[in-house]
């Protein structure tokens, strides 16, 4: 905190009147000032900032002044009593305190404005200070702000901290909340936004609108595009958005946005294997069946359906463009004996994954392992933080990574390490099996039931114990950091 003897201090206010008023307060109360604004005369303007220099006075209350132009790194106290809804207005600002300076430690930055304007957008003033993060803003508040640049570190008191979450929470927590959201967006642009343009503008993770609703929804509901009532808006709305939010694997996203505009004259005959597979990931994300028949001609039919819903198709093209354009990693495809169409490091529901692997009978597949037979391949899922309520005792397992190359896993509780499928997975490379590893946090997440993270191929080390076996495999790929953060792993190593 600044020392009040050393202060050299700013403060934006909102007139003239208000300027003097402020000055004449602090004047009252021991600390000098003087009030300066546009129509200032030169000579005052720099005589007061040698005054601020010299020790003078303390404090210069301006107005529409300082925000640009004029550069005085001594600066230590910034005190905002002026409302903006400008980021750039409020960045210029806070730059004023900004500059470097030999002997100043810290800025102080004094909001006042917060407090007493209650619509206040405290979530977008921050996140102009944090435009090297994908994380939202609640989170970097939540962990102490880590990406704010190299050297800056921005803290909060305990009571300051509470109220700016409760802030952003409230900002987004409800259907009229977004819809207001949007309607500000069309007032002040004059154009309706993308889904893309809407999230950056209001710096919201995706799943602020699709854990609850459909974006081109909301936009009806605010009025700004027309009747929004197709024959698949429904469906997509209450169950199908939510699992494309978290497609981001590079490959089928861009797939899906070449096939998605021509689904209709698109034959699915005419597609590659590979293409196929990754056409039946999308049908079984959309269409929550049972058990999947490639052969049915109510695959062909159900998509050609979608083809009657262009707003739908736009939405989730948004969605992809979006998605894809968040990829920071290039991921390499799996080498196997046989055609995969998952990709590393990538999410995927089960049914996707069975799907991939030509596993048809989906809700056959209740257990956390299954051997494809055909493919000589073991597929694990597992769920590393296990609640009492959605598993049994003995599904409990004990999963953890030990560290980015190793992983802990335990067998189901009937198994031995003598029967054979104990025996393949001590001796799958000699037998010229696969071992596949997809692993989540919880069952459950903001949007519903969570994916899985396709973490590769794992190699048998070494076991203890028999019914269970307790496995120690280790990844062909390592465990890269944003996985580790995902899956909130606090690995060794």
């Amino acid at each position: 905190m600044t020392n009040a003897s050393t202060m050299k201090c700013i403060a934006f206010c909102v007139s003239i009147q208000h300027a003097m008023f402020m000055s004449e307060f602090f004047n009252k109360h021991g600390l000098s000032s003087i009030a300066l604004s546009s129509d200032t005369q030169n000579d005052e303007r720099n005589s007061a900032k040698e005054r601020l220099l010299s020790g003078k006075i303390k404090i210069i209350c301006v107005v529409d002044l300082y925000n640009e132009g004029v550069d005085i790194p001594e600066i230590d106290t910034v005190l905002f009593l002026r409302p903006t809804e400008s980021l750039t207005v409020f960045l210029q600002q806070l730059g004023r305190g900004l500059r470097l300076c030999e002997g100043k430690d810290c800025l102080t930055v004094l909001d006042f404005v917060g407090q007493a304007n209650k619509k206040y957008n405290y979530e977008e003033k921050f996140a102009a200070l944090l435009s090297n993060t994908r994380r939202s803003v609640k989170t970097e508040i939540d962990k102490g702000f880590p990406s704010v640049p190299r050297g800056c570190f921005v803290q909060l008191e305990k009571k300051a901290k509470e109220y700016v979450l409760d802030n952003i929470s409230h900002a987004f927590n409800n259907r009229a909340s977004i819809i207001k959201r949007i309607n500000d967006f069309v007032n002040e642009t004059k154009r309706i936004p993308t889904l893309s343009e809407f999230l950056k503008h209001y710096h919201q993770p995706i799943s602020t609108i699709y854990k609850n609703y459909g974006f081109y929804d909301l936009c009806m509901s605010a009025g700004v595009i027309d009747t929004y009532n197709e024959p698949m808006t429904e469906l997509f709305i209450k169950k199908a958005f939510p699992k494309i939010v978290a497609i981001n694997s590079r490959r089928w996203i861009k797939f899906l946005l070449r096939y998605l505009p021509n689904i209709k004259t698109t034959n699915i005959s005419s597609l590659s294997g590979y293409e196929k597979h990754l056409l039946w990931m999308f049908y079984v994300t959309v269409w929550n069946v049972q058990t999947f028949d490639p052969a049915s001609t109510e695959i062909q039919d159900n998509l050609k359906l979608l083809s009657d819903s262009p707003m739908v198709l736009n939405e989730i093209k948004e969605i992809l463009e979006y998605n894809l354009d968040r990829i920071d990693i290039l991921y390499k495809p799996l080498l196997l004996e046989y055609e995969c169409p998952l990709d590393l490091h990538c999410s995927y529901t089960k049914d996707q994954i069975l799907i991939a692997m030509d596993y048809i009978r989906l809700s056959s597949m209740r257990q956390g392992v299954l051997y494809i037979n055909d493919k000589k391949t073991d597929l694990f899922f597992v769920t590393i933080n296990k609640s009492d309520k959605d598993y049994s005792p003995t599904t409990m397992y004990d999963d953890y990574f030990i560290s980015d190359e190793l992983f802990h896993w335990q067998s189901q509780s009937t198994t031995s390490e003598m029967a054979p499928t104990g025996q393949r997975y001590i001796n799958h490379k000699h037998m010229g099996n696969t071992v596949l590893l997809f692993v989540r946090d919880y069952k459950k997440n903001s949007m519903g039931t969570a994916p899985y993270i396709f973490i590769g191929p794992v190699n048998y080390v070494a076991h203890t114990g028999s019914r269970p076996m307790n496995i120690t495999w280790k990844l062909e790929r390592k465990l890269l950091a944003k996985d580790a953060m995902t899956l909130k792993s606090n690995v060794m190593g």
